[in-house]
């Protein structure tokens, strides 16, 4: 068990910066890391940088790190050879400037890089294949209206799936070089790019539909007119934020955290802890989205392939945008940068790729004493927010972290962007998906996200608990029939904590900590509230499905391992499945009192309507994590309560 420790109130006016262990690596350290590969021999011609990462140091190194001289920086990075159609995976000694292990990982597909996206785009444009093909489709032999988006090619069992680095692009027509890229799709055609040699392997043809005869662009240059009864809203903070920021440390109310960002993951909250009375509380060691899918619903030959998993096949860090202030986040913002590479092992660097601020919340609690009406206890609650959001192809996903001062852990992510659209012909109702426009439709699909929740609560001997809330029996004991109470199950295998939400029992999950117990005798413990969900609509037998077992339970645990970071595995891409959350819980090991990892899966599933068009209002999905007897009593008490203010000056009238 980590014993609770003293908070040191030092800031960086009165100690040199001190780098935490987990701080996501430098520009500098991508660099050095990059320069020690290529001097070592292990970076060739054909060689792509697919990414370069921080290896988090052993736990008890984190947990016992007081602030001075971190454990020796390393980098993992993920490398991949066109030629030899190789992937490897490196370690590096930012330390001592020597590369630690080099080990080629055989028969898989890693992410597929930014600068693949492009030149894979470059590569149809230029094919004689498909601009004939464009031509019959279209009319039109001007590639330069041509949008071309990347797209996973999957696994669906053939022998170019499995040998073959491979993209299936999605091809559409813009009426002019300001149009909107995805409302003329070219709903027949299909290039197969080889991605090791940037060659169109073949064309594939499905049939031909008109394209669609509307234009609807989003852009503010295109509209015709704006609302003009917006007045202007200001968030001031005259004295400044709450928040107080050393490199990628944060401490902000009670709390203290990390910032991490990579290419795969993005953004990731790391070293959670809670100043309790003089205590720092260790909450939560890593939160991180692990992998997403996005399946179609559409079963035609143009549309049935459609899947993306946008986490192992694309990179959420690497979508990432660079938010700006006033349009991404409002406020009083803090930016972190993001320092990462092309594949071609140049800097890359996303300016402001995570945004911090604070937001007022509402009321925080409140109470009116009958006796003293005109004297109301309340408190304004606020929250800091720390987000991300990232452009995979035609979708927006926003990730937010929320902390509350009442110890309330929230995650929300937002979706927004584009629909993935097909044509329709002239007079049909497609049955999969909706008519947003005519001739012109959005497939039926579903939004996958799986969340890896890395608990330590007052240490890391921790269990997870499932509790449904259940009706007493009925019997002399409830003569008026009204009692119910909540039943927790300990977890204390893989399999057994495999699980589902349950509407008709309330269900949630409790981790707790059995060793640390609270001030009525209890083990301290945070829940997990769950948040809209879904489950799967395609058959388990479906391909994405095989490569996706992490949607086959809304909650898995497992005894953490460093080794076990991903969902769908390392290396969904192109993968034939079995990787993952399925294998690692066939083991049934056991979960009891250990170090455990809860992983959440939620999903949306999304039925296109024509408001969506042509550019989607925000969805929100997400979950909650809240103390449940971790504190003595409501740790919010101490919230100062806000100045009031004048009536006459702040209502309408």
């Amino acid at each position: 068990m980590l014993e609770p420790i003293q908070i040191s109130r030092a800031t960086s006016a009165t100690r040199a910066r001190s780098v935490h262990p987990l701080e996501p690596l430098s520009a500098d350290e991508v660099r050095r890391t990059v320069t020690l590969l290529r001097d070592a021999g292990k970076v060739t011609p054909t060689t792509r940088f697919v990414s370069v990462a921080l290896r988090e140091p052993a736990k008890d190194s984190v947990h016992g790190w007081d602030g001075g001289l971190a454990p020796p920086r390393e980098a993992f990075a993920v490398l991949f050879d066109n030629a030899a159609n190789a992937c490897y995976e490196t370690s590096v000694s930012l330390a001592d400037d020597v590369v630690l292990s080099w080990e080629h990982v055989p028969g898989v597909q890693p992410t597929m890089t930014i600068d693949e996206q492009v030149e894979c785009e470059q590569a149809v444009l230029a094919s004689p294949a498909f601009r004939k093909a464009l031509k019959a489709h279209t009319g039109v032999d001007d590639t330069s209206l041509v949008m071309v988006d990347i797209w996973s090619a999957g696994n669906y069992g053939t022998e170019e799936d499995g040998n073959r680095r491979l993209a299936r692009p999605l091809c559409f027509l813009r009426s002019d070089p300001t149009d909107n890229g995805y409302v003329r799709p070219i709903e027949g055609l299909r290039p197969i790019v080889d991605l090791n040699t940037m060659e169109v392997v073949r064309i594939e043809e499905y049939g031909r539909w008109p394209i669609p005869p509307g234009g609807s662009n989003y852009g503010a240059s295109r509209q015709e007119r704006f609302r003009d009864d917006i007045r202007p809203l200001e968030i001031v903070q005259p004295e400044g934020p709450s928040f107080e920021v050393e490199g990628y440390q944060v401490a902000w109310q009670k709390w203290r955290f990390v910032i991490g960002f990579n290419a795969r993951e993005g953004l990731t909250l790391n070293h959670l802890r809670y100043d309790d009375d003089g205590r720092e509380r260790s909450v939560l060691y890593r939160g991180s989205l692990t992998e997403m899918v996005v399946p179609y619903g559409d079963p035609g030959e143009t549309q049935r392939r459609k899947n993306a998993f946008d986490v192992g096949e694309y990179g959420m860090g690497m979508c990432a945008n660079s938010l700006e202030l006033g349009c991404d986040c409002l406020g009083l913002i803090r930016y972190f940068d993001a320092h990462l590479c092309d594949s071609r092992g140049e800097p890359l660097t996303i300016k402001n790729a995570v945004c911090m601020h604070e937001e007022d919340y509402g009321i925080l609690w409140k109470h009116t004493d009958r006796r003293l009406p005109d004297a109301p206890e309340v408190r304004r609650s606020r929250r800091l927010v720390v987000s991300s959001i990232s452009t995979v192809e035609n979708y927006e996903y926003g990730f937010f972290w929320y902390l509350y001062q009442d110890g309330t852990i929230q995650f929300e992510i937002k979706l927004t962007g584009i629909l993935s659209l097909g044509a329709a012909r002239p007079g049909e109702s497609p049955k999969h998906g909706c008519l947003v426009a005519p001739q012109l439709y959005a497939p039926n699909h579903q939004h996958f996200f799986n969340m890896r929740l890395d608990f330590d609560l007052d240490g890391v001997a921790n269990t997870v608990h499932r509790v449904d809330v259940v009706a007493d029996a009925i019997d002399e004991s409830n003569p008026f029939e009204n009692a119910f109470h909540a039943e927790a199950t300990p977890l204390t295998t893989e399999k057994a904590a495999r699980g589902h939400l349950k509407l008709e029992t309330a269900r949630t999950w409790k981790i707790v900590n059995p060793q640390a117990k609270n001030h009525v005798g209890e083990p301290v413990g945070y829940k997990l509230l769950p948040g809209d969900n879904a489950f799967p609509l395609a058959s388990p037998n479906a391909w994405w499905r095989k490569r996706a077992r992490f949607v086959d339970h809304h909650v898995w645990v497992t005894p953490f391992s460093p080794d076990e970071r991903y969902g769908a595995g390392d290396y969904p891409n192109q993968s034939r499945g079995g990787d993952g959350l399925l294998r690692w819980t066939d083991q049934d090991r056991p979960i009891e009192a250990t170090d455990v990892v809860l992983w959440y899966t939620f999903g949306h599933t999304h039925i296109p309507r024509p408001e969506d068009y042509p550019v989607m209002p925000t969805a929100y999905i997400g979950f909650t994590l809240k103390p449940a007897g971790f504190f003595t009593a409501n740790p919010a008490l101490d919230v100062p309560p806000s100045a009031k203010k004048d009536p006459a000056k702040s209502c309408c009238h």
